[in-house]
Parts: C-alpha cells; sequence; structure tokens
C-alpha cells in the first residue's frame, strides 16, 4: 500500500476509537454502562444492529461467495422482515415491560434458575468462540495481504475494541458503530462503482455474461434439504435462526434495550429488516461484477499471493511456471469465447450462445484442473499452507487495481467491520457474565459500582480470550459460512426456549430444561454425523435447519417432558 492508504486506514480506525471513548467519557453508574441511559434513537439502532451483523466477514468473504457461486446468499435474508416483525411485536415488549439487563433475566421469571443459567452458558460458550472467529476471520487475510505477523493483527484488532467497549459499554458500541458503517457502506458504494468502470465491457454486457453464467441466481424454487441457500430455507430455517439471534441473542438485543423507548427501539428493528436485503445485494452484485472483470482481464491462477510466491521461490517452481503458462492460454481462449458469446447475444442467435457457453463451460474445468494441481503444488511445498482462497477474491483485486487512497479505505473497512461486531460480542459476554451468573450466582449482594467494575473486567477478560482464541484458530471452508454453522448449533434450542415461554405457558422450567438437553445434544449427533449416518439412519442436511430443529424439539420434548412430570 501507499503511504497515502496508510495514513487512511490509521486515521479512520484511530478517530473511531477515540470518538467513542471521548464521547462516552465520565463517570457511569451500571445501567448507564449496560443500557446507555435509554439514550439511542431509532436510527442509531437501527444502524448499530446492521454494524453487529455485519461483520469484517461479511466484505471478506461475501464478494468471494458471490464470485464463485453467484447471487443465490441473498436468499438467507429474505426471511428477516418477517423475522424482525415477530420480534417487534412479541419479545421486545417483554422485555421493555421486565425492564431488563439482559435476555436471560425473564427466563427465571417464567420458569427457574437454571434455565437461565443453561441459557446464558449456551449464549457465552456461542458468543465466546464467535468473538475469536470475528477477530481471527479478518486478522488471517489481513495479515496475508499486509504483510503482517497474524498474531499482532489479532492483537491491534482485539485490542482497539477492548478499549472503547470496556470505557464507555453499550452506548460506546452504539455511538461508534454509527461511524462504522458510514465508513463500511461507503467504501464499498466506492468499489462498486470504480468495478463497474474498470469493466472492459459495458454494464450491459457485464449483465449477460454474469447471466449465462449462472451468476445472477437471486431466487431458487428447488427444494433441498443439503442445499443451504433456496427460498425455502430462507423463508424457514433462516427465519428460525433470525428470531433467535436478533430476539434472544444478548449481543442484538443489548442494542435496542439502549433505545429511548418502546417504539424506537421497534423502529430501529424494522429498519435493519429492511436494509439489510440491499446491503448483501449490494456486496454480492460486487462480487459479481468482479467475476466478470475478471474473466477479460487474467486473474491469477490462485489468489492468495503470499502462497504462489512462496511457489516461485520453490523447488517447484519450474511446474508453477508451466501450469502458470497453461492458465494463460486456457484463459485467453476463454475470453474470445466470452466476446463471441456477446456477439451471439446481440444476434439474438441462441443456439450460438449456448454453444459458446458449452465451450466456456470447457474451459472453466479446465481452468479448474489447473488451479487445483497449483493448489497441490502449495500443499507439497507448505503442508501447513492455506490454499481456500474465495475469500482473496476482493482484497486481491482492490490492492491491484483500485487508486491510491480508496486502497486504504478498503481495508478500513475491513477493520472497521471486524471492531463493529466485536464490541457487541464482548459488550454481550460482559453483561451475561455479570448480571446472569456473577451477580445472580455468585456475589447477590454488592454495590452498583462493584457490578459496574466486574462488568468491566469481564469485558476485558472475554476480549482477551477471544484473541487468544483468534491467534491458535485454523480455517474453516468459508468465514461466513463458519460463523454462520457456529450460530446454528446454539441458536435453535435457545430460541426454543423462549418460545416455550413465550406461547407455551402450560410448560414449566424442569420441562423446559431438559428439552433444551435434548434438543442441544440432538443438534450436535445432527452435526457431526451430517452425512455419515448412525445406527443405520443417514442424513445430509444444511445447517441453517439446525435452528429450525432445535427450536421445535425444544417445543415439542418439552410438552412430553411436562405431560409425564404431571403423571
Amino acid at each position: 500500500m501507499s503511504t497515502l492508504d496508510w495514513v487512511v486506514l490509521f486515521w479512520t480506525l484511530i478517530s473511531i476509537v477515540a470518538f467513542g471513548v471521548y464521547k462516552t467519557r465520565g463517570k457511569k453508574n451500571l445501567d448507564a454502562y449496560l443500557r446507555g441511559k435509554n439514550s439511542m434513537n431509532w436510527w442509531t439502532i437501527g444502524l448499530s444492529i446492521m454494524a453487529t451483523q455485519a461483520s469484517a466477514i461479511t466484505f471478506l468473504s461475501t464478494p468471494g461467495q458471490a464470485y464463485e457461486d453467484g447471487m443465490r446468499f441473498i436468499q438467507f435474508y429474505f426471511g428477516l422482515p418477517l423475522a424482525m416483525i415477530i420480534i417487534s411485536v412479541s419479545f421486545i415488549p417483554i422485555y421493555y415491560k421486565l425492564k431488563v439487563y439482559t435476555a436471560y433475566e425473564y427466563l427465571e421469571s417464567r420458569f427457574d434458575l437454571k434455565t437461565r443459567t443453561l441459557t446464558s452458558l449456551l449464549f457465552i460458550v456461542q458468543r465466546g468462540l464467535g468473538a475469536g472467529i470475528t477477530i481471527y476471520a479478518p486478522a488471517i487475510i489481513l495479515s496475508t495481504l499486509l504483510g503482517w505477523n497474524l498474531t499482532f493483527t489479532n492483537v491491534l484488532i482485539g485490542v482497539l475494541v477492548i478499549v472503547y467497549t470496556v470505557s464507555g459499554g453499550t452506548e460506546a458500541v452504539s455511538i461508534t458503530q454509527k461511524q462504522q458503517m458510514a465508513v463500511m457502506m461507503g467504501g464499498m458504494i466506492l468499489a462498486g462503482f470504480i468495478v463497474i468502470q474498470l469493466l472492459p465491457i459495458s454494464f450491459k454486457e457485464a449483465l449477460h455474461v454474469a447471466g449465462k453464467m449462472d451468476k445472477l441466481n437471486v431466487v431458487s424454487f428447488e427444494f433441498d434439504l443439503s442445499d443451504r441457500y433456496n427460498i425455502w430455507s430462507g423463508m424457514t430455517a433462516a427465519v428460525f435462526l433470525f428470531l433467535s439471534y436478533f430476539g434472544t441473542d444478548q449481543s442484538q438485543v443489548q442494542r435496542y434495550l439502549s433505545g429511548q423507548t418502546l417504539t424506537q427501539s421497534r423502529m430501529g428493528l424494522i429498519m435493519n429488516g429492511f436494509l439489510k436485503i440491499p446491503m448483501q445485494f449490494l456486496i454480492l452484485f460486487i462480487g459479481v461484477m468482479v467475476f466478470v472483470f475478471y474473466q477479460f482481464t487474467q486473474p491469477p491462477v490462485v489468489f492468495n499471493k503470499v502462497q504462489t510466491e512462496k511457489l516461485q521461490e520453490s523447488p517447484f517452481a519450474p511446474e508453477f511456471g508451466k501450469l502458470e503458462e497453461d492458465y494463460s492460454r486456457s484463459f485467453q481462449e476463454g475470453k474470445k469465447a466470452y466476446l463471441g458469446m456477446l456477439e451471439a447475444v446481440e444476434a439474438e442467435d441462441e443456439t450460438r450462445v449456448a454453444e459458446f457457453r458449452q465451450q466456456i463451460q470447457e474451459i472453466k474445468a479446465e481452468q479448474n484442473g489447473i488451479r487445483e494441481e497449483v493448489k497441490s503444488l502449495i500443499v507439497q511445498n507448505d503442508p501447513a499452507a492455506e490454499t481456500r482462497d474465495t475469500d482473496y477474491v476482493f482484497m486481491r483485486f482492490v490492492m491491484d487495481y483500485l487508486p491510491q487512497g480508496l486502497v486504504g479505505l478498503l481495508f478500513a473497512v475491513i477493520f472497521s467491520a471486524a471492531m463493529s461486531s466485536s464490541a457487541s460480542e464482548l459488550n454481550a459476554l460482559g453483561s451475561t457474565s455479570t448480571i446472569d451468573l456473577y451477580k445472580r450466582s455468585v456475589k447477590k449482594e454488592a454495590t452498583d459500582e462493584h457490578y459496574l467494575k466486574s462488568s468491566k473486567v469481564f469485558t476485558a477478560f472475554w476480549g482477551l480470550g477471544a484473541i487468544l482464541f483468534a491467534t491458535y484458530a485454523s480455517l474453516f471452508e468459508n468465514l461466513i459460512q463458519a460463523v454462520n454453522l457456529l450460530g446454528s448449533l446454539f441458536y435453535g434450542t435457545i430460541l426454543g426456549i423462549f418460545m416455550v415461554g413465550f406461547f407455551m405457558k402450560w410448560i414449566k422450567g424442569k420441562a423446559v430444561f431438559l428439552a433444551a438437553l435434548f434438543s442441544q445434544a440432538l443438534i450436535l449427533v445432527i452435526h457431526f454425523w451430517n452425512g455419515v449416518g448412525l445406527f443405520g439412519f443417514q442424513w445430509d442436511i444444511g445447517f441453517l435447519w439446525y435452528n429450525a430443529i432445535g427450536c421445535i424439539a425444544v417445543m415439542a420434548v418439552g410438552s412430553i417432558f411436562q405431560l409425564i412430570l404431571r403423571k
């Protein structure tokens, strides 16, 4: 990066942290620290909710997801508006009526202490691991692209977050997230305009290429339980995930518990429901345009530049050079086929369009074979090397083709996203640890100042834990899928407990507690033996369905246990 890029990057990050600390300076009580003095208006809440969910993984992995798989990931969010409406009507009024600090306080008044404690622990385990991934995911990419030490990058992101989150609590998180969202969306919109400007063909032709190569596959009506992203999973399984994430996950609940009124909180949540889909559409569409760009401008064989540079300096360099030559030849053939297809589209000759499309598919298969051979060389050269490079596609494009200053801004986008989501997670972990565990079961009688200090200590503790986890973590198949998978393992059970609490008044604490244990065990069995089978039964289920299965299991099994216990 240029000097200007470094200035833009660090000025953006330092100014956001300093602003958050400055605006929330001064002595606080526990209520102000955890609920931000109930001072947030609806649009601050809405932006804070969006920033909490829009982690760095969104901006790193989503364009790469579109590059590889097209737009169909957008279907994951189709059920979001429905979930926001349900939460606004059913969940938020109860939280406001009880004046809770955390969502899990409600469970003790509805059931008992053990159910509250179990749910809190499920959240802490899931979100504690998630906080580590939220830091690690961008750190592994950024450290590679910037040439930084991975541990240093983890520590940098973690420490910046800890500083203002511990200092200002919920208010600091919400205030800084407004600035971070402005940086994130401003940077991505600028990047989108520049990607389109850099296309060597017209925008209309780019849409033709994307369409013919199945990259504009926004909606799929094919029902397949093993398919993660189709209209059916988006409008059913994903709704369960969103109900649990936005309705019971403290990192989100804490955002709207800081609202001035019930109406302000509802409006902030609805704002998120209707703006999130266009935001994700934009990010995915940028990824599709990057795909089109690289069909006419030769891309690297592997987008992880560090690995290819190591290969060039290894004994495998001659083989790598030969594969690069083969790839260049294949790319030129593909480029000619694309140009031929565009001419056929212009002439409305569907027969020739189909012929060129078939030719392109064959060329793509050849290129994928070459890429696999290169990845094999990378592993032979370094057995610990990471060869899944989809998450590097967008930022490699940024570094190679975007002008000075904007490169630094796009890196600031990634860092800001990492900080915004991590801050919410640490803030929520600190709140839950203090209110639901420490204050309720360890030290029941103490001053407000004592609990304020303990909340800060727990927040810092979880921040350091996230840094430690990030330092020893390893990559998943795809970063954005890793986060959704981790949530899906626990969210179904948590949501089921709340759904029983809200809508199944005849079920009591012992029955729902046992049902929750059963449901969580069931989900873990389904996941770890998914595609393999157990006791003669086989299944292949997309992880989004875990949310529905877990929730329904708690409700159904809870009813059965309640009937048994009555006898």
